[in-house]
């Protein structure tokens, strides 16, 4: 870490003799600082160099502080702030914490004063670039698609690499129908995004719908538009779903909960790419590729008579099924290293990860599967006392760990999951929103496995 041994230092105050007296104990103490007075001459220095800490007075002749402060967080998000002030208001201490200044200091403080917050944030620097090294590291996607998706897709397990080999296969053939299966919360909507503008369609719309989301009045509207007037509400012509996904992807997430009376009019437009609006005789033509998703077994759905096996057919040409984390456990750790970096960024916490944390969550069943392991991060760092994660900063796990650690091979998930959605219900005073947070899945995944595994209120506090 070559750069943070000479750590650069930009100096922002309108009083001459405080910058160049500071500008010399940081130049004498082994920094690289550069010393202005006024906004114009900071921005100068911010853009032609790669500042890591700004030191910036609170109160400049006409302008605010804080002003400059939430200016450049957003232009150079990993640059340190620390604030000055002759005055020890606190409402603006505290306003330019949240705005994500590192530390403050209230004028006139001793060299050894700044001397201490700088090695503060030289540490907290070093640490974050160190995750970041790690992060980019695992992370199998360009940073060129991660931009695109805003989304980072990190694995280091063979099962993983397999499903981005697949989906950079299925992305060479536009035309392909995708079904992409795997449980809540293990990413399916990463992997369509990743095809999607990995393909020839990058440039035009990446269509998410959740097929259960939709009301069944107005899902054939939703789907194929409708005309002005062909319905009581219809005040203007709109498009649907298909025709504003041409030459994109239409995303169908939960497809497995579609209505069986709208299958039919989907397998049609999906093979013909014809659609017609409602109250409407002219038809439309549309180019589109379908990718869907589902978190059921589809199968078992086609053998229930709830889904038909010819639409089935058509979205399957290719077939990526997510394994759950806990069929990978090496890649949790990978996971956890970059959510604890992009919290402790975002919430501004320098953040170590102790190591017994890494054995014991890779004993754990994490039926919330990835989305799980983020919430639980993200609590985890809110929570702690201290500036490295603990397995006590960890509760969920300390509560599961013992059942999975008693006989690994021979629990069965179904058993698991069940139990584990009931402690949630009981964690959570039976608030549902509540117990799903916990569990790190939807509300309506949450509901869908209570009717799954027949748990009323009454049945989870037995």
């Amino acid at each position: 870490m070559t750069k943070l041994e000479k750590i650069e230092i930009l100096i922002l105050d309108d009083e001459k003799e405080f910058t160049e007296e500071l500008f010399e104990f940081l130049q004498k103490s082994g920094y690289q600082p550069f010393e202005t007075n006024t906004y114009p001459e900071a921005k100068h220095v911010l853009e032609n160099h790669e500042i890591d800490l700004l030191i910036l007075d609170v109160r400049l002749p006409g302008i605010d502080g804080l002003d400059i402060l939430k200016e450049v967080k957003v232009l150079y998000p990993n640059l340190e702030v620390v604030i000055i002030s002759a005055h020890g208001d606190m409402d603006t201490v505290i306003k330019a914490m949240r705005l994500g200044a590192f530390d403050y200091l209230r004028k006139p403080f001793r060299h050894i004063d700044i001397q201490i917050v700088i090695e503060r944030t030289k540490k907290y620097l070093h640490l974050q670039r160190k995750l970041k090294l790690v992060e980019e590291r695992n992370s199998l996607i360009s940073k060129t698609l991660e931009e695109k998706i805003d989304r980072h897709f990190i694995g280091v397990s063979r099962k993983i690499r397999d499903i981005f080999d697949s989906a950079m296969a299925a992305a060479q053939y536009p035309d392909a129908n995708v079904l992409i299966t795997g449980e809540s919360g293990t990413g399916k909507e990463n992997v369509a995004r990743i095809i999607h503008y990995s393909s020839s369609r990058k440039d035009h719309l990446f269509c998410a719908v959740n097929s259960s989301a939709i009301t069944d009045s107005l899902l054939e509207s939703e789907f194929f538009g409708h005309k002005k007037g062909s319905f009581t509400g219809a005040i203007a012509d709109k498009m649907g779903f298909f025709e504003v996904s041409n030459h994109g992807t239409l995303f169908l997430d939960e497809i497995a909960d579609m209505p069986m009376n709208l299958q039919a009019k989907i397998l049609r437009a999906a093979e013909e790419k014809v659609i017609t609006r409602v109250g409407d005789t002219n038809t439309v033509r549309t180019d589109f590729r379908i990718i869907s998703s589902t978190n059921h077994d589809i199968e078992k759905r086609v053998e229930e008579n709830k889904f038909r096996l010819d639409l089935l057919h058509r979205l399957n040409t290719v077939h990526i099924h997510i394994p759950p984390l806990r069929e990978r456990p090496e890649d949790i750790k990978p996971l956890l290293i970059h959510f604890t970096s992009y919290f402790a960024q975002k919430l501004n916490r320098p953040i170590a990860i102790n190591e017994d944390v890494y054995k014991k969550l890779e004993k754990y069943a994490f039926p919330g599967n990835i989305r799980e392991l983020r919430n639980m991060t993200e609590r985890a760092i809110i929570l702690c006392k201290f500036n490295s994660l603990s397995i006590e900063d960890f509760p969920l796990i300390s509560k599961n760990s013992a059942a999975s650690e008693a006989s690994p091979d021979m629990v069965k998930l179904k058993s698991l999951e069940a139990d584990m959605v009931r402690r949630a219900l009981l964690q959570s005073k039976f608030n549902q929103k509540a117990a799903a947070d916990i569990l790190g899945i939807t509300r309506d995944a949450l509901i869908r496995k209570m009717k799954k595994y027949n748990i009323s209120i009454g049945k989870a506090e037995n």
